[in-house]
């Protein structure tokens, strides 16, 4: 079984030393679901604070470039990319983030950050149609470079 990288012997948390390795282009995808009803994803085109799909677009792409910042042991990284797609489907709304960088550690958690705040900033821009909207399935879809290689999730 692997161990955890985040800790030291005596069990401190830490951040990880990440000299020795090499920078390679590192990339990665996430994904979340505001699953919301019928009626708020028809309202959804007539909110009064702007366009929720591309206000949360915007925040989850300044939440990829501030992951290290909210995350404390995560490295600041220069993002050579990230971008974040929001569409309507029949259940609420599909988040999906994308993040790249040449660097010596992996994008992951900037993806992951980046879909789960697009994800809090659908909910807070529709909340007050329906409190009961839940956000779901915040995951890894995929990611390439480092040691690690390659990861995709399956169905």
């Amino acid at each position: 079984m692997k161990k955890l990288s985040h800790y030291d012997e005596a069990g401190r948390a830490r951040m990880v030393d990440v000299s020795a390795k090499a920078a390679t282009t590192r990339t990665a995808r996430a994904g979340a679901l505001v699953r919301m009803k019928p009626e708020v994803i028809q309202a959804l085109g007539r909110n009064p604070k702007g366009d929720p799909l591309e206000v949360a677009r915007i925040a989850g792409i300044q939440a990829a470039k501030r992951t290290a910042e909210l995350i404390p042991m995560c490295h600041p990284l220069p993002l050579t990319h990230a971008d974040v797609d929001v569409r309507v489907e029949a259940r609420g709304v599909r988040i999906e983030s994308s993040v790249s960088t040449t660097a010596q550690t992996g994008v992951e958690m900037e993806a992951l950050t980046a879909a789960a705040v697009a994800a809090l900033t659908v909910y807070d821009m529709t909340k007050a149609l329906d409190k009961s909207i839940t956000i779901e399935r915040v995951r890894l879809l995929e990611k390439t470079g480092g040691k690690s290689g390659h990861y995709r999730r399956g169905k």
